[in-house]
């Protein structure tokens, strides 16, 4: 399935400049959003993760039910004060501006092997942040997903060697 025709292009949002890629039309699409999920689980299947992280708000569209169809658990990564327990965190940059994630301190345990997913990588300033959360916890990351890779943005530098797959690439 050629996903690109299931993504709108928004211009000059959430500012001048930056062209915002829509996932909202593969999402109302069952056939795309089944596709996008049935192909991570394919890819991922043999990576021997326990747990997926994935951030808010849509790296929970794909993390939960990519972990359903796994059979492995979800960890979610939050904004700041939306998390009950005590977390962790990491204030990391993105292509316009910086950004903080928390986690739960026993989120993940030493040792654990952890598939990391978000649903695009830009510049990897997400990713990063979801990186370093779950190295300072002492799993291990043994994958990172996306459905979309911005290409131009070199985003893929910053997943320090880790394996990565994405569904479509923008270059």
């Amino acid at each position: 399935m050629d996903l690109r025709n299931v993504i709108r292009d928004i211009k000059d949002y959430p500012k001048e400049g930056i062209v915002f890629f829509d996932i909202a039309p593969l999402l109302g699409n069952p056939d795309a959003l089944r596709f996008s999920i049935d192909a991570l689980a394919e890819r991922f299947k043999d990576c021997g993760a326990t747990k997926i992280v994935a951030a808010e708000a849509r790296g929970f569209i794909f993390g939960a039910p990519l972990a359903y169809k796994m059979g492995i658990g979800f960890v979610p990564v939050r904004k700041p004060g939306k998390l009950p327990y005590e977390t962790t965190s990491v204030t990391y940059d993105l292509e316009y501006g910086t950004d903080t994630l928390e986690m739960h301190v026993d989120a993940v345990d030493k040792g654990e092997k952890v598939l990391v997913i978000d649903d695009l990588l830009a510049t990897g300033g997400t990713v990063g942040g979801m990186l370093e959360l779950v190295n300072n916890a002492g799993a291990d990351i043994v994958g990172v997903g996306f459905v979309i890779e911005l290409g131009f943005l070199d985003g893929a530098d910053k997943l320090q060697g880790i394996p990565h797959e994405c569904l479509l690439t923008i270059d």
